[in-house]
């Protein structure tokens, strides 16, 4: 097993800490804002999951425009581009007083859509052999800054409320700007100018394999994004947790899915293996879902379930683009990418959506229900998958 370079070192930590400030400023605002969100003038419970979730549209707009913008300009130039329109979102979010506003600030967000470019840099970086190693420690890095954002998110609101956590996150982005120039190593150039035309792009995203790939971020983020409409409120109304305190489950529920993706993730570099455990997670997410959705005031049930579900979801959300890496080719791997972060944040614009009308109709544990109700269309789709990477890596599939 090769080590990584110091080169690959070096844009491992540096592009994780990028990706990772940006994803803290983002995050901030998820276990704080369905809660203060239901006291602004024209909230509805639509509007709250629509707010969480309308960053997707821009991003589902624009990956792939920036991802093959990327593989002409360069990663670092497509890449500025969106931090700058990312930071221009916060701003109007923090300035605004409604909840209309802060939909029209998170819309904005989203139009920095630089997940792709950021991902196709990464690989760009590293060697094949090693490109896992280094996904998983952007991996564990956003997993982290997942962590930090779920406990400091709380305290931070109570100093300086909804509009200074936007504030940051507008922030947070200039300074992932600074990093990725003084930072970050710059890839040579690929020759992408003239292979990432449109029909080349259109060929290779028919791969069944990188549709695949696609659908499942789609699903993980769609959950992921309903599940954040209802589990705050559901610590709040169920358990009679205060916010400010809300860091007692997070610690321990996402400690414990960090050390478990970490130990389970090395298992997942060859294709077939690692297309075979994403079954077993979309299992895994689908059943921790159903657990929240009846755990009614029992916390811990919820720990458990919500444990389940982050463990499998921060090993999922390492893997995929690894795996859509690894698929794509080299001179093209900026637009797959962007492709798969299209699907990554439309499936977070439909959970929001979806996740505001389930909790409208059905209250915070009708959001669990209808997510598990979710993952199990997502299931034939990842058996599938599996299947079709096995037979395509020359293993007859069983019957």
């Amino acid at each position: 097993m090769s080590k990584l370079s110091p080169l690959e070192r070096r844009a491992a930590l540096t592009l994780a800490g990028v990706i990772s400030l940006r994803l803290f400023g983002l995050f901030l605002v998820l276990p704080v804002f369905s809660v203060y969100a239901r006291a602004m003038p024209d909230a509805t419970p639509f509007l709250i999951g629509l707010a969480l979730g309308v960053y997707g549209i821009g991003q589902m707009c624009l990956q792939i425009p920036l991802g093959m913008l990327s593989d002409r300009i360069g990663r670092k130039p497509a890449i500025t581009l969106g931090l700058v329109v990312f930071a221009a979102g916060g701003l109007v979010a923090a300035l605004s007083h409604t909840l209309s506003g802060i939909v029209l600030g998170r819309a904005l967000q989203g139009m920095g859509a630089v997940a792709g470019a950021g991902t196709a840099l990464a690989a760009d970086l590293t060697a094949d052999e090693n490109r896992g190693k280094v996904m998983g420690i952007v991996g564990v890095s956003i997993g982290m800054s997942f962590l930090l954002a779920l406990i400091l998110g709380p305290p931070l609101e109570a100093v300086a409320g909804l509009p200074g956590l936007f504030g940051l996150t507008s922030l947070l982005s200039l300074v992932a700007i600074a990093m990725l120039w003084l930072l970050v190593p710059t890839p040579p150039s690929l020759g992408a100018s003239h292979g990432a035309r449109f029909g080349k792009v259109l060929r290779m995203l028919a791969d069944s394999r990188l549709a695949v790939l696609n659908g499942s971020v789609f699903f993980l983020h769609a959950l992921l994004t309903a599940s954040f409409v209802g589990l705050p409120i559901l610590l709040v109304d169920a358990l009679h947790l205060p916010v400010a305190r809300h860091w007692l489950l997070y610690l321990p529920v996402m400690t414990i899915a960090a050390l478990a993706m970490g130990a389970l993730l090395p298992r997942m570099r060859d294709e077939t293996r690692a297309a075979r455990m994403v079954v077993a997670c979309v299992a895994v997410i689908g059943t921790a879902l159903a657990g929240m959705a009846v755990a009614g005031a029992s916390a811990l049930v919820l720990g458990v379930a919500a444990t389940a579900f982050f463990a499998a979801f921060n090993l999922l959300e390492a893997a995929l683009p690894t795996l859509v890496s690894r698929l794509a080719p080299p001179a093209l791997r900026g637009a797959a990418m962007g492709a798969y972060s299209t699907s990554q944040f439309f499936g977070a614009f439909v959970g929001g959506a979806i996740g505001g009308i389930a909790l409208g109709r059905y209250g915070p544990h009708g959001v669990f229900a209808m997510a598990a109700m979710l993952s199990l269309a997502w299931l034939p789709l990842a058996a599938w998958g599996a299947r079709r990477v096995v037979a395509v890596d020359g293993v007859a599939p069983a019957a």
